[in-house]
């Protein structure tokens, strides 16, 4: 079993920064993947940032230029920096981290952390 805690929401003014943490522990030797999810009120889980352990990164065209996503293999630790916050942003956000089920044929699941709030007023 693997434990992701999440830690450095809040309420921020637009254009404001933020920094999440998210940290792993338990059975992670088969995650490949972590990242940060967010669902708003009434609307979708959506992808926020992802990062592998290789360091490439991916991110929602709506926070190209703003968010940055990081990690350390080291600490099992990745992080999201949240720049120029607008209140489309506002919504909790969910620490996610993907690994490989063994077995056959290869598939992947997901750990999810608790979430934690950023709410970004106008």
């Amino acid at each position: 079993q693997v434990r992701l805690v999440e830690s450095g929401g809040g309420l921020v003014q637009a254009g404001g920064s933020l920094r999440l943490s998210c940290a792993a522990s338990g059975t992670i030797i088969s995650i490949h993947t972590m990242g940060w999810y967010r669902q708003a009120p009434g609307k979708q889980r959506e992808l926020v940032a992802t990062v592998t352990r290789s360091g490439r990164t991916n991110y929602a065209d709506s926070v190209k230029g703003r968010f940055t996503i990081s990690g350390d293999n080291d600490k099992n630790t990745v992080y999201l920096q949240m720049a120029s916050l607008k209140p489309e942003d506002t919504g909790v956000y969910l620490c996610n981290a993907r690994y490989n089920v063994r077995g056959w044929p290869p598939r992947d699941d997901d750990y999810w952390g608790q979430g934690t709030q950023v709410t970004v007023s106008s």
